[in-house]
């Protein structure tokens, strides 16, 4: 137990001793009690809110409340000192003795500190970065990428059974648009002036070593091949060596994933088939033609024509959504139900997606579908990322996604390193924007919150040389037994 939950346990008796007493009403919702850190440090070093929620359970107004629980605190030892601020916030200082009783619990947990038992053993599934196996990851890609592996992280020391998994989207258009791009630069391998990348297709280079290993395995020979088999041969090749270039990436961020499931093996095994074919069984799929949204763009998977749709806003969502197009073609959302459907069948009744801003607005949809084909057994959370914007000493870089200009994760990575990546990643909420400037996450000031991590670990590991020059050999099972007092 932590020690905020240790004191709220302790708040909460006396709120059931006065409940004994009938000063408070038996039954008194304590779900809203907060017991946290006081918002100014001259208030002491916890607070709480409880004689404010109960206040209408009491027939006593909440400061007068807060003295009753105060006078029964006051006869715990480890409170040093209580507090009655405004209409009833409760203030604790607490004895020295709690925080010596903490540092000692610290050192002889070691490493395990911080580990608790709430995930019981349970599954649960991350999936984040998801990124399009069309080329290297960008900066945008790396917000998601560490805040998906914290959370992974965190759910192992809660006890969970976590597994990383990774959806490479390798049924779409764009992997023949990759394919595409990849035999262009083959051409420019073999020698041919190509001139400007045709509008639509990928104009990076990191596409070139795909062309050179395109011409060294297959020459001019591939050209000869009807297009179709060209198009097959180079999606071969490049959708391999671009997941190659993604999971190196990764590593060198030290994010790592346990599965990478392909949307074409969804498709291939008839998982996309199985999905639906259940949805349909329950009634919640029909033909039928979706109302355009007023006063909005319509989105992608929008037309005129009659469409397979699922029974979306039985679940929540705004309107229903189109699994099928007219041309018999899947939308991008069937193949989505399929994989959540699989994972479900894999034991994971909860999961959690880590998605980029872009995708807030697909949040309902998902989150129905997961509930409609589990039968209401699995649980979809979405956390979102919004975006980074990248400045070098307060000037936003320039870059330029259509001429394939843009900066890598990998060139943010070498320029500034890993740990100080992750850590700017952190540094907000996942779901507010985020500033990454090139030149302040390198000073060696104050207003780097990175340098001034590092430089208090620097100062902290200094005293303890100090120490272990004056008292010898200093082990943490000896610091932990040690009179603090």
């Amino acid at each position: 137990m932590n020690i905020f939950a240790d004191f709220r346990a302790r708040i909460e008796k006396s709120i059931r001793e006065l409940m004994k007493q009938g000063v408070i009403a038996d039954g008194a919702d304590l779900s809203r009690i907060s017991v946290e850190p006081p918002r100014e440090e001259s208030h002491g070093d916890m607070a709480t809110n409880a004689a404010m929620v109960l206040g209408k359970f009491s027939e006593l107004q909440p400061h007068d409340l807060a003295g009753k629980i105060a006078d029964l605190l006051s006869e715990d030892e480890e409170i040093a000192s209580i507090d009655i601020a405004g209409p009833g916030f409760i203030n604790l200082s607490l004895a020295p003795s709690v925080w010596q009783g903490q540092v000692a619990h610290v050192l002889r947990a070691a490493k395990a500190y911080g580990n608790s038992d709430i995930g019981a053993d349970k599954k649960v599934n991350v999936e984040y970065v998801s990124a399009n196996p069309t080329g290297p990851m960008h900066v945008g890609h790396a917000r998601g990428a560490v805040v998906g592996d914290a959370l992974a992280r965190l759910l192992e020391r809660a006890n969970y059974q976590v597994t990383r998994e990774y959806y490479i989207n390798d049924a779409g258009s764009q992997i023949d648009t990759l394919a595409r791009s990849a035999l262009i630069r083959m051409r420019e391998a073999l020698g041919e002036d190509i001139g400007d990348i045709p509008e639509g297709l990928y104009p990076g280079d990191y596409l070139i070593v795909v062309g050179q290993a395109l011409a060294t395995e297959y020459g001019t020979a591939l050209l000869e091949k009807p297009e179709a088999e060209q198009v097959a041969v180079a999606k071969s090749k490049a959708l391999p060596m671009m997941m190659e270039m993604i999971r190196d990436d990764l590593d060198a961020l030290g994010v790592r994933h346990d599965v990478f499931l392909s949307e074409q093996s969804l498709h291939d095994s008839g998982a996309v088939d199985k999905s639906l074919n259940r949805l349909n069984e329950m009634g919640l799929i029909y033909e039928g033609v979706l109302e355009p949204p007023k006063g909005k763009t319509p989105p992608p998977d929008w037309e005129p024509s009659p469409q397979t749709l699922f029974k979306s806003s039985e679940f929540g969502d705004d309107s229903d959504r189109a699994l099928k197009k007219s041309d018999g073609s899947w939308t991008y959302f069937a193949p989505d139900i399929a994989c959540h459907l699989d994972k479900f069948e894999r034991g994971y009744e909860q999961m959690i997606d880590v998605w980029g801003a872009d995708h807030a607005g697909y949040i309902k949809r998902m989150k129905s579908a997961v509930t409609a084909v589990t039968a209401e057994a699995g649980n979809l959370d979405v956390k979102i990322c919004q975006m980074v914007k990248l400045m070098r000493d307060g000037e936003p870089v320039k870059m330029s996604k259509r001429a394939g200009q843009f900066i890598t994760l990998r060139e943010v990575v070498d320029e500034v390193g890993k740990d100080v990546v992750r850590f700017m990643m952190l540094t907000r909420k996942n779901d507010a924007p985020l500033e990454f400037d090139f030149v302040k996450v390198q000073e060696q000031s104050r207003d780097n919150p990175v340098f001034y991590v590092q430089y208090a670990h620097a100062r902290i590991c200094s005293v303890i040389r100090n120490a272990s020059e004056i008292f010898g050999s200093i082990r943490d099972e000896d610091l932990a037994n040690a009179d603090m007092t």
